[in-house]
């Protein structure tokens, strides 16, 4: 276990006042005989690619420990993150609900941009209800104190309030006193030895050990996001690899996983623990991640945007080795954990996922959701059933057939002209319904993904490695 150094700075409210309150009340628990209420895990990759774990496929990524815990529960081949990019997506994620629904549909652009502070997260939830909370890792949900997690029902935070940084220390950038990149303990920034997985890894394994009473973790890794830094040791491995530093760092990924079960089943928490992992949104086109076959990358609506590796455990309790084909939403994962933790979603602030419980129990492939819908400043996007509507407007749009054509390459529009005015018409509704204004956009970024999209939709670029040859 790596030792850690504090520099203390201080953050409004936030403060080492922050450690002692956790410390003092981690002292209060029940024991383990008297533990009801399943523990609850989140575990988030960050830019990883679709095909880049062997349970996805891939034969280019070592992936042992992720393909095992894949295989001792469901699968899930039609699962999507609710946004295309990474704080949206988080935000989403977090609340269990679209985040149109109160403005937050773009990475932050802004020092005071963040989560709304009306909205309840995972934390609010379930530290309402006697669990133990934390995050470990990527925060990307607003860097202002009202912002923080300790102020949005998180005992614990243990990571970095930036959307990325370097994965080595260095006082000289990321870790300067007080920068938003520095890795901080509730408020208290931390001096860190070694690589940075490793770092939030072995905190995490900590974390599991030491909680008696109920959890719920949201292991939010960094990895495998630019930029590309691995040891010495894990590039020393992929010598020669045609994508060594992806490979080195999708490793310790991986690494890390496997020392979190681990020390679940060795503290007898893993059959009584719920775990999710999925990747925030698809695979980014600079970390040479590959979403193959799907179309599309990170920050557009084609599936290789949003579709994911996406998995959930809860030995004994739903089935292992089980592949489930119906439509899921990375907004199912806060009403799944509220249906297991027996408690009620909220009535102020409705949940638009649902439980994938009656879903992954049954011998079934029913979809969960009738209609999933994406939007991004100009470009929105609806499923129903098979088919799927891509708007970019003032350029074009698209209709496909994803269970006939999951590569997204036969526009359809000519072709089924009813269904695309219901999707039209459903995707409208759905806008009026849902969508607030935006509360902020990412500026200067309107035009380029506009041309991306235009490539796309003509099939003059499929993957991102295209649109760069292009350029």
């Amino acid at each position: 276990m790596r030792k850690n150094i504090l520099f203390v700075f201080q953050t409004g409210l936030i403060g080492l006042s922050n450690i002692l309150s956790v410390n003092a009340s981690s002292a209060d628990t029940v024991t383990d005989s008297k533990i009801t209420k399943p523990n609850l895990l989140i575990i988030l990759a960050d830019d990883a690619g679709y095909n880049d774990f062997g349970f996805m496929g891939s034969k280019e990524m070592e992936t042992p420990n992720i393909d095992a815990l894949s295989q001792a529960g469901v699968i899930f081949t039609d699962g999507h993150v609710a946004a295309t990019v990474s704080s949206p997506s988080r935000a989403c994620l977090i609340t269990g609900r679209y985040g149109h629904r109160f403005g937050y549909e773009c990475n932050l652009d802004g020092k005071n941009d963040g989560l709304s502070t009306d909205e309840k997260t995972l934390g609010d939830l379930f530290s309402a209800e006697g669990y133990r909370t934390a995050v470990i890792g990527k925060w990307h949900l607003g860097s202002l104190p009202e912002f923080h997690p300790n102020r949005r029902g998180f005992d614990l935070f243990y990571g970095m309030l930036a959307g990325g940084r370097q994965y080595f220390y260095d006082a000289k950038q990321d870790d300067k006193p007080g920068d938003v990149h520095n890795l901080q303990l509730n408020g208290v920034q931390q001096k860190f030895d070694g690589y940075l997985t490793d770092v939030f890894t072995d905190k995490a394994v900590e974390y599991i050990y030491e909680s008696d009473q109920p959890f719920m973790l949201y292991l939010a890794y960094n990895a495998v996001h630019t930029p590309m830094q691995a040891t010495q040791k894990d590039l020393n491995r992929f010598k020669g690899h045609p994508r060594q530093k992806l490979a080195a760092m999708t490793y310790a990924l991986d690494r890390g996983v496997g020392q979190i079960v681990e020390a679940l089943k060795k503290s007898g928490k893993f059959d009584n623990t719920v775990i999710f992992f999925l990747s925030d949104n698809g695979g980014a086109a600079i970390n040479t991640s590959s979403n193959y076959p799907l179309k599309g990358w990170k920050g557009n609506k084609f599936e290789g945007g949003h579709r994911v590796p996406f998995f959930m455990v809860w030995n004994n309790h739903i089935p292992a080795g089980k592949k489930f084909t119906g439509l899921v939403s990375s907004l199912d994962i806060a009403a799944t954990f509220a249906d297991v933790a027996n408690i009620k979603e909220p009535t102020d602030k409705r949940l638009d996922g649902v439980t994938l419980i009656p879903y992954v129990t049954k011998n079934t492939n029913k979809s969960p959701h009738k209609m999933l819908c994406w939007r991004k400043m100009d470009t929105r996007a609806i499923r129903e059933g098979d088919y799927k509507l891509i708007i970019t407007q003032g350029i074009d749009s698209v209709l496909y057939n994803i269970k006939e054509d999951p590569e997204e390459m036969n526009n359809l529009i000519q072709k089924k002209t009813k269904i695309y005015k219901r999707l039209k018409k459903d995707l409208s509704k759905w806008e009026k319904e849902v969508c607030v204004s935006p509360r902020w956009i990412e500026t200067g970024w309107g035009n380029i993904t506009n041309g991306i999209h235009k490539n796309l939709m003509n099939n003059t670029v499929k993957e991102a490695k295209d649109h760069y040859k292009r350029k």
